[in-house]
């Protein structure tokens, strides 16, 4: 049942108060209604299918594993799933000797064979230990970094070889030592960003551009990869023209005018978190949930005061409709636009998987407002919480709870209430991806939320903590990042939960590095790199 949104024709908005100092949206409903793409059509799909037969012939008869990568980051590996785990399959049984000694190829298969799901052992580097940087060639060294970003807490092997390549990378760099532009700009690029941390379908048109400048571009891949992206792309329009749609009809944006109207940015997450073609309902889904998120977010951080908001947090903790009436009335738009959504999302999980899933939605909306009521506390209190005290609270405040929890229910066939629990106790998995969002988050946000009057974020708390300098600071949340992926890593490869719960909470935590790239706000501020690859990926069809 969905109860109506109430208008607030009185504009109950005052002066007075906070502002995010946010920009209006870039995206106008009607723009975003009047873009059409023709790749849907049944003559381009055929020709896909006709492409991706090729491609498996190929695949199947070369057995490469430059190629899996490649068909990876073109964002086309979903078309040849069965083929990829037979051939990593053979490759992580069969033992061959002329790679023992092949730094390349020894770190691209142990890299492939983790980030597919397989256990190797760090000890297939302990042969080059003694070796020395100049024994390696340029791309050695960079599929060794590459694969130390899948370490483990204890790998100290791994450990020693990120340090290892990354020294020895950056002084080739720096030395010209790199002759080939192509592997040139693959270690520039891996050193801003390990690959392990990217996202597939936001980076995919970069890595098209890149590859069909190369030597060994094969025509067949190029072609699939370029026509595939396209027909992406149709779909996600048409799923953004559904979500723009509902954000239009419920008036968030204008019944709330102090905050972020980012309803295609909030898409825009989902290409990354939700990969699967298959999962356009999940993505539109997820949309609403993150828009919501953000809305909530801003009446705690920007607009609310602190009488307001207790009432709405225990507002969120009664999830019905008569503690409503204490309520101002923004907070009953923003109320009721939540409660109908996961009312709805709850109403399809019960008649899919004939499971009750109010209850554990309720239980993370509740944390999540319960958390940011702590900070609304220190910020009216003037505290600055020490680093350990802030992240054990902001953690939770980032929103990915709520993500995870819509997602688990729509992407794990066989509900187990034991597995339910475990999610809602917030599993390793879960905190590993919100903690990696949280602190890449504040990397990006920290300067522009401090300066509008926000409690300290991680960096601040650590100077604050330290007596340290800006730059400090910044270098140990990186660390953590780095340490937090370890957690991250560990729990991909040994999760009681479904092979696309785990995809989606180590894509949550790529996207928030997306998003947040070069340490900018990409989301709030409407940064000019992350808007660009937005608009590649969402509006411009690739030419």
């Amino acid at each position: 049942m969905q109860f109506a949104i109430p208008r607030d024709n009185t504009n109950e908005i005052q002066n007075g108060r906070r502002s995010g100092g946010y920009k209006p949206t870039l995206w106008d409903f009607n723009y975003i209604q009047s873009f059409k793409f023709e790749h849907k059509k049944e003559k381009h799909l055929e020709k896909v299918e006709t492409l991706i037969e090729k491609v498996k012939k190929l695949l199947l008869l070369e057995q490469r594993l430059e190629l899996i990568d490649d068909l990876r980051r073109l964002g086309i590996s979903c078309h040849f799933r069965n083929e990829i785990d037979q051939i990593l399959n053979s490759k992580y049984l069969e033992k061959n000797e002329s790679d023992e000694r092949d730094l390349y190829s020894t770190a691209l298969r142990f890299r492939l064979l983790k980030q597919y799901g397989f256990t190797v052992s760090q000890e297939v580097f302990d042969c080059f230990k003694n070796d020395k940087a100049t024994d390696f060639d340029s791309k050695g060294l960079l599929q060794l970094y590459e694969a130390s970003f899948l370490a483990t807490h204890g790998e100290e092997t791994l450990e020693i070889a990120k340090q290892f390549a990354t020294k020895s990378l950056k002084k080739r760099v720096v030395d010209h030592e790199i002759d080939d532009i192509h592997l040139l700009s693959l270690v520039k690029a891996a050193l801003e960003f390990p690959s392990h941390w990217m996202v597939q379908m936001p980076s995919a048109k970069s890595f098209i551009d890149s590859y069909k400048r190369r030597s060994d571009m094969n025509p067949f891949v190029l072609e699939l990869a370029i026509l595939d992206i396209n027909i992406a792309q149709a779909q996600f329009l048409e799923e953004l023209k559904e979500t723009s749609r509902w954000w239009e009809s419920i008036g968030l944006a204008q019944e709330l005018p102090f905050v972020r109207d980012r309803i295609v940015e909030s898409y825009y997450w989902t290409t990354g978190v939700v990969e699967r073609r298959e999962h356009g309902f999940e993505r539109i889904m997820l949309t609403k949930v993150i828009a919501l998120i953000t809305a909530i977010d801003d009446i705690y951080d920007v607009y609310g005061t602190l009488e307001e908001l207790q009432l709405f947090t225990y507002a969120i903790q009664r999830w019905d409709t008569e503690s409503i009436d204490k309520l101002p009335t923004y907070m009953k738009v923003c109320y009721l636009a939540l409660f109908n959504i996961e009312n709805e999302m709850a109403y399809y999980t019960l008649k899919d998987k004939s499971f009750n899933s109010i209850p554990f939605l309720r239980k993370a909306w509740s944390d999540l407002t319960e958390r940011y009521l702590i900070e609304a506390n220190w910020y009216h209190n003037g505290h600055k919480p020490r680093l350990e005290e802030y992240i054990n609270n902001a953690w939770i405040t980032v929103g990915g709870v709520c993500v995870l929890s819509n997602l688990f229910f729509r992407l794990t066939n066989s509900i187990e209430k034991e597995a339910v629990e475990s999610v809602h106790k917030y599993h390793d998995i879960v905190r590993a991806s919100c903690t990696i969002g949280r602190l890449v988050d504040d990397m990006g946000t920290s300067l522009d939320e401090v300066e509008r009057g926000d409690v300290p974020k991680a960096v601040q708390c650590y100077m604050n903590e330290n007596n340290a300098s800006e730059e400090k600071a910044r270098k140990h949340v990186r660390s953590l990042i780095e340490e937090t992926w370890k957690t991250m890593n560990k729990e991909m490869m040994d999760s009681p939960f479904s092979i696309y719960f785990v995809a989606v909470c180590a894509n949550l935590a790529r996207m928030t590095h997306h998003m947040y790239q070069k340490e900018s706000d990409g989301f709030g501020m409407q940064h000019s790199l992350v808007n660009k690859q937005l608009r590649r990926l969402l509006f411009e069809p690739y030419v």
